[in-house]
């Protein structure tokens, strides 16, 4: 597939006429919804979650047969200033235990029917350190995002992106800050499990870097400076999908972080995503909330990898199989009165 953006211009271009939900889909969901067998509104959010689905979609009821889980990795420079129990090295681990399907991610993807592809972004260059400078340069940026844009099966009816880099969270937490606000403590959690000097190390490097780049353009300016290979792709791939009319279903805090970069560039971005779930990462549910997302699960997830939106498409499945393959009052015949 070739890239149909060379600049970041194109990219924004691309965002700001991506397609927008279909209104006649939506409304005929609604009708089929309120003839099948069960009272009004009795499967609560699936129902929604249903003519949400439909309204992208299309279709004649279809269920969900071909989700896709992405797996974007990228190394961060800011990982030597010591944010992260973990040294650099283990995110060229962890891609090889997704390759070589030992990662939980790889067990969520196959018990939900999933294919699961894992695309490692210059492992061995990491971003700049942002509290420095800005973290890429356009062209890194852009090349990011076109890594996430191509790795998008445009044959897929559902996708999940996540994510896997030693101190991504640092990256999230300074995106967060720069674009809601607030101090870099409220949105600086443990990522990985640092201890209480490694928090303050932590929080003192997204001060910084919100100190240095916060008010310098949009959310993808501020993503280009703030933000890491891995959340670029995260967010071409999202507005790949969103111009294939392919549903989303966001994971944790990074991979939202990456998403609000996208929000606060262009309005109703995300209209085409969910919220797979909340994490247990200080600052997840104040980001959700900014976003207007509610989660589908709350299960205290922390993991990343697309683990906890994953398990969502469980959700998602459910919804459209009930919505699809119920009868309807007349095909029953039951009474609906």
């Amino acid at each position: 597939m070739t890239n149909e953006f060379a600049t970041l211009s194109d990219f924004r271009a691309l965002l700001a006429g991506a397609a927008l939900a279909d209104a006649d889909m939506f409304a005929a969901a609604s009708e089929h919804n309120m003839q099948l067998t069960k009272p009004p509104g009795a499967l609560g959010q699936l129902e929604d979650l249903a003519l949400w689905y439909r309204s992208w979609r299309g279709g004649d009821n279809a269920e969900i047969a071909a989700p896709q889980v992405i797996v974007f990795a990228g190394n961060h420079g800011v990982a030597a200033r010591g944010v992260s129990a973990f040294p650099a090295e283990v995110t060229a681990q962890m891609v090889m235990n997704f390759q070589h399907g030992g990662a939980a991610i790889n067990q969520i993807a196959r018990v939900n029917g999933a294919t699961l592809d894992v695309v490692a972004l210059d492992l061995d260059q990491p971003t700049q350190d942002f509290t420095q400078g800005p973290a890429m340069s356009e062209n890194e940026f852009v090349a990011a995002l076109q890594a996430g844009w191509q790795a998008v099966d445009a044959t897929a009816d559902l996708l999940v992106v996540g994510e896997m880099g030693i101190a991504n969270t640092t990256s999230a937490a300074a995106l967060a800050c720069a674009l809601l606000g607030g101090a870099a403590s409220d949105w600086t959690g443990r990522g990985t499990g640092v201890d209480d000097a490694g928090l303050s190390v932590k929080t003192q490097v997204v001060a910084e870097g919100v100190a240095l780049h916060g008010g310098q353009g949009d959310g993808l300016e501020t993503l280009r400076r703030l933000g890491g290979r891995e959340l670029a792709a995260m967010a071409g791939a999202m507005v790949r999908a969103r111009c294939l009319r392919i549903p989303v279903i966001l994971d944790g805090f990074i991979c939202c972080a990456a998403a609000l970069c996208l929000a606060k560039t262009q309005e109703g971005a995300l209209d085409h995503a969910v919220a797979g779930h909340q994490s247990a990462e200080g600052g997840h549910a104040r980001l959700l909330e900014a976003l207007g997302k509610a989660p589908l699960l709350h299960l205290g997830l922390r993991l990343g990898e697309a683990s906890g939106a994953a398990l969502a498409i469980g959700v998602l499945k459910g919804a459209m199989a009930c919505h699809a393959s119920m009868a309807t009052f007349a095909q029953a015949g039951v009474s609906d009165s």
